[in-house]
């Protein structure tokens, strides 16, 4: 339920009506827009008597929202979220017209690698870094990541560059090593592990949360609720291609997906044009049409020396490819 307050409403009459929501056991959201204030009601609002509520002389309107995501709900936040990451001089801004492109490689295998990575895509634009530490791979015996070493690698390349970080979590075990993660990405495999979702949402630390392989819209805002619910407002989403009956690419980009979230929520959402397709030949066109669709932000795949890559070689670009893309990018940002 929402409640959307009449203009030259006083603070004190404010606080009172939501002093009175909140004694009736519901979770208040308060979003302050430009010209309208929005409450959000989360819990069992059946507690609540609409027609009394719609009576008060500080209330425009009162809505029931028949979704089941509420906190990421448009309705409910009718302004968009904008999701900063990374501190003093080197924090990134994304959503709300705010565009951002992390790239980097799919795993960090040496600090000279990552390094060498990180100056490259910064000097062509990129304004955060990604890097996997620990690496979901559909074969035990594929390269699992570096672990703990690899997050030590991925802040010495924040140190020589001073862009933020971007990196995967698996396991809710593994929390005491993000610490210091700017950017927390919870993968399409994890997108439904719901007690790893609510630990991320005790924090307030940003996340970026991927779609599942073969999970609908609904079902990645209710896994962003998850997070929400428990006071976390930071997450931004993340369309990277969903399974389908095809071969020819390694997923299909739903590109349709970037409009219809912005519908439905307030969220930022960025787009991987990498693992959804898994050919980097084809990243640039796909690159280009997400931010033509209105996505706040791509992550791409880059590594210097793609054939001898330990992981995704052939999805990633090398670091001239990427500046070609990023000034593609660019460009229709500013036609936009």
């Amino acid at each position: 339920m929402i409640a959307v307050l009449k203009n030259g409403v006083t603070e004190a009459q404010k606080n009172n009506l939501i002093d009175w929501l909140k004694s009736l056991g519901l979770g208040v959201h308060v979003s302050e827009g430009q010209y309208q204030t929005v409450l959000g009601l989360i819990g069992d609002t059946s507690k609540v008597d609409i027609d009394l509520l719609n009576g008060l002389d500080i209330i425009d309107n009162v809505t029931r929202i028949s979704e089941p995501f509420k906190c990421a709900n448009r309705r409910f936040h009718p302004q968009d979220t904008i999701v900063e990451v990374g501190l003093g001089s080197n924090k990134v801004k994304i959503g709300g017209g705010n565009f951002a492109i992390i790239a980097g490689p799919c795993s960090v295998e040496s600090e000279e690698q990552i390094i060498e990575v990180a100056k490259a895509v910064k000097q062509s634009g990129a304004t955060l870094l990604r890097g996997g530490a620990f690496k979901p791979r559909t074969s035990p015996y594929d390269f699992q990541g570096l672990h703990g070493e690899g997050l030590k690698l991925l802040r010495k390349a924040r140190e020589a560059t001073g862009l933020p970080i971007v990196t995967e979590i698996m396991s809710a075990a593994h929390l005491d090593l993000f610490e210091d993660v700017d950017l927390i990405q919870v993968g399409a495999r994890n997108m439904q592990n719901f007690e790893l979702l609510k630990e991320l949402g005790r924090l307030r630390r940003p996340i970026l949360l991927k779609r599942g392989l073969a999970n609908t819209l609904k079902e990645l805002l209710m896994s962003a609720e998850y997070i929400m619910s428990e006071g976390n407002e930071n997450v931004i989403l993340c369309e990277r291609g969903i399974r389908s009956f095809d071969t020819y690419t390694r997923n299909v980009l739903d590109l349709s997906a970037v409009p219809m979230l912005k519908e439905l929520s307030h969220l930022p959402i960025i787009v991987d044009p990498s693992h959804a397709t898994g050919k980097s030949r084809l990243v640039k066109p796909m690159s280009m049409a997400a931010t033509a669709s209105g996505a706040d932000g791509l992550i791409i795949e880059v590594h210097n020396d793609p054939i001898h890559a330990l992981c995704d070689g052939a999805q990633s670009l090398t670091p001239e490819q990427f500046d070609e893309v990023a000034k593609k990018v660019f460009t229709i940002r500013e036609i936009l």
